[in-house]
């Protein structure tokens, strides 16, 4: 391509970038309407590849949240009394859009997240199976009717919307946490305030304009961006108005969060942190595991809570095993997610890359060896390379802490027993990996693991029709699945006297 050419091209993205951006509304959704934040403010939305503005949205202030709950505690007695056809054809309409204007949603989560393209549009289906998946569990909430074991009443069971609900999302994933969110609190009848992250704002206000347009109720989804999020959602959370809680984060957060909500006793939904164990046995196929461990490592830039954070291998297959993925992840294209062939994108901010570049020197002056990478390149932007380091210590940081990076750290094991510990010597429990074509060693390990999910010989476990979600300090609840809408419901027995 000729350097007009390509300057020429340059031109033709960023005007279309720039009109994907002129899309999206930049105030609060509250009650139905597009309002600015209090006194005007604002916050700043930065491009994680070149550490630019982006733009600007509201910045909503504790006034902005009270109003925004308030109007969803002023639309629950009428959305709680629609049909369950009517909510389910709400949130097929809203698929329907999803899918219709999947490339600009995909270029809008890319510029204000940075994943590639390709995986933003993975990302804006993904999303969309939850309005499908939940459209149908709509029509499917079911109570009971029966005899009394004296035989002299009968009991009745209501299922009934929990009521007003308070929703927290991430950066990592800024469509498909708001979509597992909305889609069964909108199926159960449920209004509620969704205060997605600051960093990326963007994907969820593009998302309330499209449930509007899919005839969704006003006041029924209030959007709140802010940047001072603990200010905005504690007086909330305190003020009795709200019936439930759902937050994806941190694990430290999600604890401050549980010690709020008890003030009031609000049901709680916590999908937290991760430390993900990825098992590979010696009789593993290994083109396989490798395979595997790409898609559990390297989704998202590694920036993922389900990502593979320590890699245990077999004594007797671990050089090779790193060998190919260090070959596989050395291949990959890093640069900004709009660029033609890029595979890794930026990490989300400056934060972000300096603690992967702590948790990489803390190994390597523990003793690992880098196969590949093991930097942050030069230039701006929050990129940092993909790296695999073998011989990993367990005393290095990144054996107890989140790397939320593209590196994979191996440590070598010997026997079933010894892995297994390993494993399971965290305070975490989200999701593990585990390869071998042994059905026994297959069934006994996954049962023996201490994890809410196990992907066995496969790298991705999450799948909208799947409960997803942990134990210990991983969370509590599930969300998707036939479980998911359970959350948002409340169970009532009716006892009816015969005589």
């Amino acid at each position: 391509m000729s350097s007009q050419t390509a300057q020429q091209a340059q031109q033709r993205n960023g005007g279309r970038e720039a009109a994907v951006l002129d899309a999206v509304p930049k105030q609060l959704l509250i009650g139905g309407q597009w309002i600015d934040a209090e006194g005007g403010a604002t916050l700043e939305v930065l491009d994680p590849s070149t550490g630019r503005v982006l733009c600007e949205v509201a910045d909503g202030s504790p006034a902005d949240g009270v109003a925004a709950l308030d109007a969803a505690v002023a639309a629950q007695a009428d959305f709680a009394k629609t049909s369950p056809r009517e909510r389910a054809d709400i949130l097929t309409r809203a698929f329907e859009l999803l899918h219709e204007r999947i490339d600009d949603l995909a270029l809008l989560m890319t510029l204000e997240m940075g994943k590639p393209i390709a995986e933003a549009k993975g990302e804006i289906t993904y999303a969309a199976e939850f309005f499908r998946h939940f459209a149908s569990e709509a029509t499917r909430i079911s109570g009971g009717y029966q005899t009394a074991p004296a035989g002299g009443a009968r009991f009745l069971i209501a299922r009934q919307p929990v009521g007003p609900c308070l929703l927290i999302t991430p950066w990592n994933f800024p469509m498909a946490m708001g979509t597992r969110k909305l889609g069964p609190a909108i199926a159960a009848g449920c209004t509620s305030v969704i205060k997605p992250a600051h960093q990326t704002p963007l994907s969820m206000l593009a998302l309330g304009q499209i449930l509007i347009e899919a005839g969704l109720p006003e006041g029924v989804v209030n959007i709140v961006t802010a940047e001072r999020s603990g200010a905005v959602m504690e007086p909330l959370i305190r003020s009795g108005k709200a019936r439930k809680l759902s937050f994806t984060g941190s694990t430290k957060v999600g604890k401050i969060l549980l010690e709020q909500c008890a003030d009031k006793v609000l049901r709680t939904s916590m999908e937290l942190g991760g430390n993900a164990p990825f098992i590979v046995f010696e009789d593993a196929d290994l083109e396989e595991a490798v395979a595997g461990a790409l898609a559990a490592k390297m989704r998202n830039m590694g920036e993922a809570c389900t990502a593979a954070n320590r890699i245990y291998v077999h004594e007797s297959i671990a050089e090779e095993f790193g060998r190919r993925l260090g070959e596989e992840m050395g291949g990959m294209t890093v640069g900004r997610g709009t660029e033609e062939g890029v595979r890794v994108g930026p990490l989300i901010d400056q934060a972000a890359q300096d603690k992967v570049t702590e948790l990489v020197t803390d190994a390597v002056g523990l003793g690992a060896t880098v196969v590949t990478g093991g930097s942050a390149p030069e230039g701006e932007g929050y990129f940092f390379t993909p790296t695999v380091l073998t011989g990993v210590s367990p005393q290095a940081r990144m054996g107890t802490e989140e790397i939320f990076g593209p590196v994979a750290a191996i440590t070598p094991f010997s026997t079933e027993e010894e892995v297994v510990a390993a494993a399971n010597d965290t305070p975490f429990g989200l999701v593990s990996y585990v390869f071998t074509n042994d059905l026994r060693r297959a069934l006994r390990v996954s049962e023996a693991l201490e994890s809410g999910m196990v992907g066995l010989n496969q790298g991705v476990v999450s799948n909208p029709a799947a409960p997803f979600g942990g134990v210990k300090e991983s969370g509590l609840g599930r969300e998707g699945g036939d479980t998911g809408i359970d959350e948002f419901l409340e169970t009532k027995y009716i006892g009816i006297a015969l005589a």
